[in-house]
Order: structure tokens, then sequence, then C-alpha cells
């Protein structure tokens, strides 16, 4: 059974950069197999994240086909997939649009995952587009059975780790010292 995702819209009250508070409305992605359960375990993720109290605004299906963390990624993105098939019967091209949430940095890291996660697609496909996602954190079922706590440990490491930032110069090095240092 394939995975049903929620996107659930969550208003609560956020303390910013400056350390004043606003009340922002955020929404999340939650695996769940009914609107019910979408938002049992919504109000359960977000109670472990937010203190004071928060408000669910909207629960809608989310027309996501896969869910694709990468390491070192901190943003989400929407990876439209047109898959094309040849109709014998017709003789005509026939096109499916899929959509796939990617993990990345930037557009072109989102289209290089995608093509990453599309490379043992036996048939053709193109990517006509490719945009930032406003979701904000990504919730999987997890049932307790042994084999799925290793691939969840694995999700939320994936979608958890940071991208590093490489500082060039903050020791006085200059970019050919290190191109030397990585060639020896």
């Amino acid at each position: 059974m394939s995975a049903i995702w929620y996107e659930c819209k969550v208003k609560y009250r956020k303390t910013d950069e400056t350390g004043g508070q606003k009340v922002t409305t955020e929404p999340y992605l939650v695996d769940a197999v009914s609107y019910t359960e979408a938002e049992s375990r919504i109000n359960e993720e977000m109670g472990a994240y937010v203190s004071e109290e928060f408000k669910i605004t909207n629960i809608k299906v989310a027309n996501y086909a896969e869910i694709h963390p990468f390491e070192n990624a901190d943003r989400w993105f929407k990876s439209k997939v047109t898959l094309m098939a040849y109709d014998e019967e017709s003789g005509k091209e026939r096109k499916t649009n899929m959509y796939l949430l990617v993990q990345a940095n930037d557009v072109k890291e989102a289209y290089d995952n995608t093509i990453t996660v599309m490379k043992n697609t036996m048939g053709d496909y193109t990517i006509p587009a490719i945009s930032e996602s406003p979701i904000m954190d990504v919730f999987p079922y997890f049932s307790g059975e042994e084999g799925e706590l290793e691939q969840l440990e694995r999700f939320n490491a994936l979608k958890a780790s940071k991208p590093e930032l490489v500082a060039v110069g903050d020791m006085g090095e200059t970019v050919e010292d290190l191109i030397e240092v990585e060639n020896e």
C-alpha cells in the first residue's frame, strides 16, 4: 500500500530572529490513512515542537507520489515529472504527471536529486517544473515494527542533516591553496 500524505496547516506563535513573537501558519506533511489520523498525528508531532497553544487550520490530501529526503539539504522542492508512454492501440503518446517532494538546498540541486531518484525508471520522462515548496517538515508513518525502525531512522537522519558550509579564507588560505591541498 502506498502512502497517503496529508498537508496540515498549523497556526502558532513563533519567535523570530529578533526575539519578537508573531503568529504564523505553516504547512507540514503527515503520512496517515485518514483525515482523523492525520489530525491526531499532527497534534502529536507539533506538541513535541511547540510549547504554546497551536491550531490546525486545514488538512488536505497532498498530491505527492513520493517523498525523498537527501543528506545535507534543508528545504523541500516540488518536482513535476511527466512520464511518457506510447499507446499502441491509438498510436499516440500519452503523458502522465506525478509530483515528487525532494529535499535540496536550491533548484539546481533539486533537479539533480530528481534525476537521481528517477535514474532506475524504465520509461521516458521529462521534468517540466521544479519549485520550492512551503512544506516545513515531513512526518512519515511508523508502525513500530522492527524492519521499519531502521527505515524511519534513516529517513529522519537524512532530512535532519544540515548543509555543510565551506568558508574560504577564514584561516588565511586562498582558493589556490585549497585546490593544491585537494590535489596532493
